[in-house]
């Protein structure tokens, strides 16, 4: 970790040269999602609920996702950027250095304008959370905490999914966005919303639904049957990095070099 920290400082003391770019940058990722945060409330504005869903309440999944997404961008960005490495020859580089591929891969970028999007999100989290009459306990603040922390997981195990078929394809896919935009984009509204198809791909496959529809149910108190088994369906989504870090060695130990 103290390796990864000190990527983290040299990259954050290179991007502050430019500081006034880097400002710009981030006031721009407040606004951008803006225009979406602003569909969603016309839409209610409209049509006043969803399938039982208020506008607050799917104000809340909203904010979490996006968190979760905004600290994936900024912490996982050398994975989303990985192509790059392959493309130029560089991740042999990385192979003979005596440290992880998965810890130089992961601190070889980071996006820190992504702090304003992260704003924006939070913003959105509290005004949610004021205008919604939750009865917080120790366990619904923790299980809050737990589902950003999972959706950060999940956002990064996919980009190490992308990062994983350069290997063999040398550049990234774009069908990987299917599950990182797309992914973010269904998954800020309850799942229950969509076909049950659908909710189970992102609830068993892609494990979105543990992110905010489960443990959203258990906050807003509309669970049916054991409440804990709501309130831990966060750990257990946040176990779908495993599999993707073994699919990544997988993959390293079946890189073929550029021979640079």
């Amino acid at each position: 970790m103290g390796l990864y920290f000190k990527y983290l400082l040299i990259l954050f003391k290179s991007q502050m040269q430019y500081r006034t770019s880097f400002w710009l940058l981030s006031i721009g990722q407040f606004f951008i999602p803006f225009s979406i945060f602003a569909g969603l409330y016309f839409l209610f504005e409209r049509f006043g609920q969803i399938k039982g869903w208020d506008f607050f309440e799917v104000a809340l999944c909203f904010a979490v996702i996006h968190m979760a997404f905004s600290l994936s961008e900024c912490f996982a960005r050398g994975f989303d950027t990985f192509s790059s490495l392959i493309i130029k020859g560089d991740f042999d580089r990385v192979l003979v250095r005596p440290r992880s591929t998965f810890l130089q891969v992961l601190g070889s970028k980071f996006e820190f304008t992504r702090i304003g999007r992260l704003l924006q999100s939070v913003l959105v989290l509290l005004w949610a959370l004021g205008n919604l009459p939750i009865e917080w306990s120790l366990l619904k603040a923790a299980t809050l905490l737990f589902m950003v922390t999972s959706g950060v997981l999940i956002f990064t195990g996919i980009y190490m999914l992308a990062a994983t078929m350069c290997f063999w394809t040398v550049q990234g896919l774009e069908i990987a966005n299917i599950f990182t935009d797309g992914g973010r984009e269904m998954a800020q509204y309850p799942l229950n919303i969509y076909q049950k198809w659908v909710a189970r791909i992102f609830t068993y496959v892609i494990p979105f639904g543990t992110v905010n529809y489960l443990p959203l149910l258990f906050i807003l108190g509309k669970t049916e049957g054991n409440e804990v088994l709501y309130m831990l369906t966060p750990v257990a989504g946040s176990l779908f990095i495993l599999p993707c870090f073994f699919i990544w060695q997988f993959g390293v130990r079946h890189y073929r070099s550029t021979g640079s």
